[in-house]
């Protein structure tokens, strides 16, 4: 494969990894959830529809808010990374059953959070689009000159403030991910360049020279 086409499979499949740990996350809800997804499951109590698809609507305001705010077009995969979360979750959130015991939700939940913070390492390190979220941070950042883990914390403080309002699970899993998913991510992120690049390499050796 082209260095090209294995940015985008490692674009994907960590995509489809983080996807994974948020349903998982999800079904362990009574420890509560990132503030992004108690927002998005709020939505859902609320007014119906998926969380997969709140998750895409919301993305979609955040991406048309981000254009506007820096005058210029998203890459492509930033709006890939919108619709394929809210798709993925949708696909999960349907294969994996409930789990009603506490004893299972915390195990469900604390898996979900490792494999989110893969998956974001995964999906990151392809470097062929930042996230909505990830997007209005930056600009956030940008616009304010404040640090990013101030406008980071802010938004998702904000974030999961309205999630609960609207009656989305709140809890120590909300605090736990909030601590511990960037460090997940900065041990998963190195890890996962690393193996892309090794990836790219061993394509160009294959190539015969000509």
């Amino acid at each position: 494969m082209s260095s090209s086409l294995w940015r985008w499979t490692f674009f994907f499949v960590g995509l489809l990894i983080f996807s994974l740990g948020i349903t998982l996350c999800i079904k362990g809800h009574s420890l509560g959830i990132s503030p992004w997804d108690v927002l998005h499951v709020g939505l859902y109590m609320h007014f119906g529809l998926t969380i997969g698809t709140w998750s895409i609507i919301t993305g979609l305001l955040l991406v048309t808010g981000t254009a506007f705010a820096t005058k210029s077009w998203p890459q492509i995969g930033t709006w890939l990374n919108m619709i394929a979360i809210g798709v993925f979750i949708d696909i999960f959130n349907w294969m994996i059953p409930d789990v009603s015991n506490l004893v299972g939700q915390i195990i469900l939940f604390i898996i979900g959070v490792f494999i989110m913070g893969l998956g974001v390492g995964v999906y990151v390190s392809a470097n062929v689009g930042a996230g909505p979220r990830d997007s209005v941070m930056l600009v956030l950042v940008k616009k304010t000159g404040w640090s990013i883990k101030r406008v980071r914390t802010l938004l998702e403080v904000g974030v999961g403030i309205v999630g609960w309002l609207l009656g989305g699970p709140v809890g120590i899993g909300t605090i736990f991910v909030a601590l511990f998913l960037g460090q997940i991510v900065q041990l998963t992120l190195p890890w996962a360049q690393k193996w892309l690049q090794k990836c790219i390499e061993k394509q160009q050796v294959a190539v015969p020279q000509q």
